[in-house]
């Protein structure tokens, strides 16, 4: 394997990065991951010519550098179609999978951490807002897992990675409501294989308490 084609990520156990190093496991692929600390290596000169945001997670593939979790977890599914984590540009199942895709990582994070943040606009204002209302988009999450058992129904997909990651956290953090839909989806997440792996490397990272 040449340089270029070694998947580099870099991340940090408490971050966005765990969304990314999930979609590497279900992707089956070997890469090396390089963690970042907050406010030192990640804002460093040599990660900032990686991404000049000074974020993660990123990661960097036959010369290329991604960003942006969901974004990672697109190029992934594409860049290994073997994997089967991603539908054919043919097939009709594509459409869903970019909205909910994009859905999970436009809509449904602006309007959580909006509410984490107290910065819901006032129904009057909701207009201005791409989401709209913070109701209307665990209202929307819920119809998308309707059909069941994934986001494509019978299909698991790298949307499912990005939105299920969402979801766990929501659920985690009580910024989602834990509705049997959301915590039913969430439990068939955590115990995939790829999840199990990812989560059991970046909790090893996790800083020690005492």
């Amino acid at each position: 394997m040449s340089d270029s084609d070694e998947i580099v990520l870099y991340t940090n156990p408490m971050s966005r990065g765990r969304i990314a190093r999930i979609m590497l496991e279900e992707v089956g692929r070997p890469y090396r991951a390089e963690i970042l600390d907050y406010g030192t290596t990640m804002k460093a000169p040599e990660y900032l010519a990686v991404n000049p945001m000074g974020k993660v997670p990123a990661i960097t593939h036959r010369g290329q550098t991604i960003t942006e979790a969901a974004a990672v977890c697109a190029y992934l599914a594409d860049a290994f179609p073997e994997a089967g984590l991603a539908p054919a540009t043919s097939s009709p199942l594509r459409g869903p999978y970019y909205r909910w895709l994009f859905f999970a990582a436009g809509p449904l994070e602006a309007a959580v951490t909006a509410r984490s943040l107290g910065t819901l606009p006032p129904p009057e204002k909701a207009a201005m807002v791409g989401y709209g209302s913070y109701d209307a988009v665990v209202d929307g999450l819920e119809h998308a897992l309707k059909p069941g058992p994934w986001i494509l129904g019978d299909r698991f997909s790298a949307a499912d990675v990005y939105v299920g990651a969402q979801i766990s956290w929501g659920l985690m953090f009580k910024s989602l409501p834990d509705r049997p839909a959301f915590v039913d989806y969430a439990q068939r997440l955590e115990a995939r294989p790829a999840w199990t792996r990812a989560a059991e490397k970046d909790d090893a990272l996790m800083p020690k308490e005492g």
